[in-house]
Parts: C-alpha cells; sequence; structure tokens
C-alpha cells in the first residue's frame, strides 16, 4: 500500500515537473493568444525561440501589435534579428504603428537601423508629429556700440526620420542657434535697434539653414527674453587706460632709476678723481726729498715754495668768513 502511494506521488512530481518544464520551453497560452489574435506561428517556433535565448513574449506581442496594425512587411525573423543584434523590439514596434497611423513613411529597415544607432525612433515618431520646444541657454553678444545683450530663445524643431541615422543632436542645434545670435547681436548698430526690433535675430539666424545635417528641421526660433548686460567697450577702453599708465610708469620708473645710477657712476668717478689728487699730493714731498737728492732742487727753491705755500694759505683763510662772527659795520656818530 505505501508503495502504491509512493509510486502515486512519484507520478504526480513527475508529472508536475514535466508540465513545468514544457510550459517554460513551450509557451502555449501564448501561442493561443497569437492564434485568437491571427499570427500564425506554430510551438514549434517557440520553443526553437528559447533554444535560441529568444524570449517570446517579447517577439509574440510584437507581432500580434503590427498585424492588429495592419503592418505587413514585419516578420518574426526580422524581430528575432532585431532583438539579437540589441535592438528593442517594442519600442521599434511601437513607432512603426505610430508611423503608419500619422502618414509618416517609415519603413522597418529604417526603424531598426534607427534604434541600433541609439536613438529612440519611437521619439522621433512622436516628435515629428508633435514638434518640440527646446529653450536655449542665455546667449551673451556684444553690439557695435559695446553694450552686452544677453538672449534667451526658444528654437522649435521636428525632427527628420531620414537624417536621424548620421545627423547631429540637439547638442549641435543650440550650438548652431548661439553662434547665429551672437553674429546677428554683433552686426547690429547699437544695443536699442535690438531691443526695438528683436524678431530681426530670429530671421536672421532662421534664414542662416542651421538645421543642415542634423536630425531635425528647424520650424521657427522666438526669442524669449533680451536683457542689457555690462557695457564691454567702456571696460575695455578703461583697462586700455589703465595698462597705458602703467606702461607710462613703468617708463618713467626705468628713465629714473637710470638717472640714479648715472648720478653714483658720477659720484663713484668724483671720488675716484678726489683719490687720486689725495695720493698725487701725498707724493710730492716724496718727489721734492728725491730732487732734494738729485741736486736738482736748492735749498732757495725749497723756500720759495714754502713761502708761495704760506701765501695761498693766508689768502685762503681771509677769503673764509670766521665762524659764529659776522663782519661788523662802524657805528654812525
Amino acid at each position: 500500500m505505501e508503495s502504491s502511494v509512493a509510486f502515486i506521488m512519484i507520478a504526480i512530481a513527475g508529472g508536475v515537473l514535466f508540465l513545468a518544464l514544457f510550459f517554460h520551453y513551450v509557451p502555449f497560452f501564448l501561442w493561443l493568444s497569437a492564434k485568437v489574435s491571427g499570427v500564425n506561428i506554430s510551438l514549434i517556433q517557440l520553443f526553437l525561440m528559447r533554444i535560441r535565448k529568444v524570449p517570446p513574449y517579447v517577439i509574440v506581442p510584437g507581432l500580434i501589435e503590427a498585424h492588429k496594425a495592419g503592418l505587413q512587411n514585419i516578420t518574426r525573423d526580422g524581430l528575432e534579428a532585431h532583438y539579437l543584434a540589441g535592438g528593442h523590439v517594442e519600442r521599434v514596434v511601437h513607432s512603426l504603428v505610430s508611423a503608419s497611423k500619422a502618414n509618416i513613411d517609415l519603413s522597418f529597415q529604417m526603424a531598426t537601423a534607427i534604434d541600433l544607432a541609439g536613438r529612440d525612433v519611437f521619439e522621433a515618431v512622436q516628435m515629428s508629429v508633435n514638434p518640440k520646444v527646446i529653450d536655449t541657454p542665455p546667449v551673451s553678444a556684444v553690439a557695435k556700440d559695446g553694450i552686452q545683450m544677453i538672449a534667451k530663445a526658444r528654437v522649435t524643431v521636428r525632427a527628420s526620420i531620414r537624417q536621424l541615422v548620421g545627423g547631429a543632436g540637439e547638442d549641435t542645434v543650440l550650438a548652431r542657434v548661439g553662434e547665429g545670435i551672437v553674429s546677428s547681436i554683433g552686426s547690429a548698430l547699437n544695443h536699442k535697434s535690438v531691443l526695438e526690433n528683436p524678431d530681426s535675430i530670429s530671421k536672421l539666424v532662421l534664414s542662416k539653414g542651421l538645421d543642415a545635417g542634423t536630425a531635425f528641421e528647424i520650424l521657427s526660433i522666438d526669442i524669449a527674453d533680451i536683457d542689457i548686460g555690462k557695457n564691454i567697450g567702456a571696460m575695455l577702453q578703461m583697462d586700455q587706460a589703465n595698462a597705458d599708465k602703467n606702461i607710462a610708469q613703468a617708463k618713467a620708473e626705468e628713465r629714473r632709476a637710470m638717472a640714479v645710477a648715472l648720478e653714483q657712476e658720477m659720484k663713484a668717478k668724483a671720488q675716484e678723481a678726489r683719490a687720486n689728487v689725495i695720493q698725487a699730493e701725498a707724493e710730492v714731498p716724496l718727489a721734492m726729498a728725491d730732487a732734494f737728492r738729485s741736486g736738482n732742487l736748492g735749498v732757495m727753491d725749497y723756500y720759495r715754495v714754502k713761502n708761495i705755500e704760506a701765501d695761498t694759505n693766508m689768502r685762503d683763510t681771509i677769503a673764509k668768513p670766521i665762524q659764529g662772527n659776522k663782519p661788523s659795520t662802524p657805528a654812525m656818530k
């Protein structure tokens, strides 16, 4: 009795395990849902999807959605290949259905190429139907009168399906619009004309064809806000004046340093000359002694020199006023 019960339990467990494996590798209910929806797919194909590591719960709903939308160019092999290539099957199918409803020419090959390129193809289709508004960051530019202008713009773009592969993104569009705003304001004669006609900036920027080579088509460029910034021209003139002043001060300091150096050099030369005179005067007694020894100078000549020297000292003493005493004037009687 116990052996029969054990056999029944083992049989039930084996049956449950078999059914679990069967429904895991052969999604019967998914096959039934596809049949009910009109999608022709066999249980063997669903089993082979498991073997190929392709999730049937991703491929079959995409086939059902495409079939219900009336898309005939979407096949099971195409969806499986796109999944194995790393694409987003659901996103591609949604984009194809949306493009079909909006009468946008989008093929399965183009949609998969856009998806594999890293772009959101479903969002691109939505942008083709409903254009997107991009706000630019504040753009600073200077008019010809030197006044800085700070402008913000709103760019309305629509996705270009054919240029999504290889086309530039939003950053390029914003950079080109900013460059156009700077060029437009820079060509204005003064800031007042920019404030009076801000639409002239939009027209000039829009006429340059900034969307060339991008994944978008620019529909309009509107100036949302424009403010007055700093007086750049006056600041530049002040900076130039300060620079000129500093240069002049540096040159004046250089000339003063040269004059001081020349004065020091002249003083050094004068001191050197005085030292030479003192040295020459010190050598006079030696020369006189040598003249006495050689017989070139006699006693009378020596006394004559002394008399001249004494007379010279007396004259110098008379010529110098005595310190502390002022010359007296005779009293009037």
